[in-house]
């Protein structure tokens, strides 16, 4: 199996990996052209994204660092250049001042808003497909992503709305966080349901 081979793209698994390595291309190029537009890197970008979009319990040099693939050195590096650009302040956890915590400035979280429309190009291209097509899609991608995702490839951030550990209404008598997260064994507020986490399971899934 060698998708790069053009003797093996007559395959329509050697050609749907073609594609969405181009996929992967026009990604990567919105990233760079966005870049260029707001003097940030592409790592500095996905990093202010992921700390308005995560939770909270993520927002650490060693979250940053799983969410970008990336090592711990050069997640710290990242941070060190959001925080000299006064986007991005650390702190240490309360509860453990060996835990330094990473926050949005409020310019921090003015740019991460601005910058979340960088994929609509491509949102704009699937919206595009009929939507046969475009369940057909959602299905075939989420089914690769779980197994790039058990390779150890990906690791996935998601809302906790699909998550084995997600328990809805848990708490009906606690309006100010009535869901359950039985992987925290907390109780859950509804806007953190909203939020990525990095222990997202999902629920047909078996945590291996």
């Amino acid at each position: 199996m060698k998708a790069f081979d053009p003797k093996q793209r007559h395959t329509t698994s050697g050609q749907i990996t073609i594609a969405l390595y181009r996929i992967a291309q026009a990604i990567e190029y919105a990233f760079r052209q966005r870049s260029k537009e707001v003097h940030l890197s592409p790592a500095q970008i996905q990093a202010l994204l992921f700390l308005k979009n995560a939770r909270t319990h993520a927002h650490t040099i060693t979250g940053l660092a799983n969410r970008l693939g990336v090592t711990l050195a050069t997640s710290s590096d990242v941070v060190d250049a959001l925080e000299h650009k006064r986007l991005v302040e650390r702190a240490p956890l309360p509860d453990d001042q060996r835990v330094v915590t990473l926050t949005l400035t409020p310019q921090g979280e003015r740019q991460a808003e601005e910058l979340e429309n960088v994929l609509d190009e491509i949102e704009i291209a699937v919206d595009s497909l009929p939507d046969a097509e475009k369940t057909a899609l959602l299905h075939a991608t989420q089914a690769i992503v779980r197994r790039l995702q058990s390779a150890g490839y990906v690791r996935v951030y998601e809302m906790c709305w699909g998550c084995q550990f997600f328990r809805r209404n848990a708490h009906p008598d606690n309006p100010q966080a009535p869901h359950h997260c039985a992987f925290m064994d907390a109780p859950l507020p509804e806007a953190d349901t909203y939020r990525e986490c990095p222990d997202f399971v999902p629920a047909e899934i078996e945590r291996g």
